[in-house]
């Protein structure tokens, strides 16, 4: 299957008076691995069915490997969608929901045949090809989908939720199946989706949206160390997140903050000319000794527990610094109870977690 690059250039679409999208630009590259990230209504399915020719957009280009195809049929695209309900046929067998769009093409049996056979094996269904929907698991019903998707060989694979109808270890086990099948093909595809863990654990980069506009593209990575504004850190991971604004005072850089109060900053920081918001994950809390210890190179706050919640791995601190709440993830070492509500803790975070986003 050939790998194709899909340019999305200055694209708008509206629903009457409604800016569903708006001035869309995205670059997704011949083989990539591609999330389409946010919340309810943020527009990514409604751009993933712009690209699936569902959609028509009202300004702007679509190009797919070179080619623009605004105002093109979905059937002549030559893009494969699986649905987030599958949408295969209860009557027909795994073979017949596989063979659909191929007869679809008029091809001749024997081709048809040889493509059932192809991608059921892609997708480790070839024994089960006469049972129906019915009869198999929501894992085994997704992968039916993605085979019958396959087998017409599109240039681009869209996903739309795949997994959002699995349980919690199921959809583990076939995000990892993704991958792999992802990387076997080499197929430039594109998987929307409302879970940040999917998103961060599956794809190559991620286009985080929200109300029609991208707010962030980047590696998993980039997103959740480097958030540019206050959604993209709270929606990738956990943050702790403080309004202010900073000024300098002598040798220190100040931050003012109407929850945590006025804080002195670690030495090194770029200053900060405007309002922003301090950020920083609550992995990056430490808990120390004494109020004096681990000052240089950290910013250092005083509180008093308020809550302790046991997630296996670590502690989550729940902690009361002026009129903040700051979480604290700390690790669990076995045997080590945690920390009593109301004792009065000393927290350093370390200056390379700091982040200042806009707000």
């Amino acid at each position: 299957m050939k790998s194709v690059a899909i340019d999305i250039r200055n694209i708008a679409l509206s629903f009457g008076s409604t800016a569903v999208l708006k001035d869309i630009n995205l670059r997704i590259e011949p083989g990539e691995f591609f999330a389409l990230l946010g919340p309810s209504g943020s527009g990514k399915s409604t751009l993933l069915r712009l690209i699936a020719g569902f959609n028509q957009h009202q300004r702007g280009e679509l190009l797919i490997d070179g080619k623009d195809v605004t105002g093109t049929a979905p059937w002549l695209r030559n893009v494969g969608m699986v649905f987030q309900s599958y949408a295969l046929w209860p009557h027909m067998t795994v073979a017949q929901n596989v063979a659909f769009g191929l007869e679809a093409r008029k091809l001749p049996k024997a081709e048809i045949q040889r493509k059932i056979g192809e991608a059921l094996e892609l997708v480790d269904l070839s024994g089960l090809a006469e049972r129906r929907p019915g009869q198999l698991s929501g894992g085994q019903q997704q992968r039916v989908a993605i085979a019958r998707t396959l087998a017409i060989e599109p240039q681009v694979l869209l996903l739309d939720e795949p997994l959002s109808n699995l349980d919690a270890k199921l959809r583990t086990q076939t995000r990892h199946e993704l991958v792999e099948l992802q990387k076997r093909l080499g197929l430039t595809t594109i998987f929307v989706t409302h879970d940040q863990e999917e998103a961060l654990t599956t794809c190559h980069r991620v286009a985080v949206m929200d109300q029609g506009i991208i707010q962030q593209v980047g590696s998993p990575m980039d997103l959740f160390d480097f958030p540019v504004n206050r959604f993209v850190a709270q929606f990738v991971g956990s943050v702790n997140l403080f309004a202010g604004r900073f000024h300098t005072d002598g040798d220190h850089l100040r931050f003012n903050s109407p929850k945590l109060g006025e804080i002195v900053l670690p030495k090194g920081l770029e200053q900060q000319t405007t309002e922003m918001d301090l950020a920083f994950r609550p992995h990056a809390v430490r808990f120390a000794s004494d109020a004096q210890s681990d000052l240089a190179g950290h910013l250092a706050l005083q509180g008093e527990i308020l809550s302790a919640e046991f997630l296996g791995e670590a502690f989550r601190y729940d902690v009361r610094v002026g009129e903040a709440i700051v979480r604290a993830d700390v690790s669990h070492s076995r045997g080590k109870a945690a920390l009593p509500t109301g004792s009065e803790v000393h927290l350093r975070i370390p200056s390379e977690e700091l982040r200042f986003v806009a707000n």
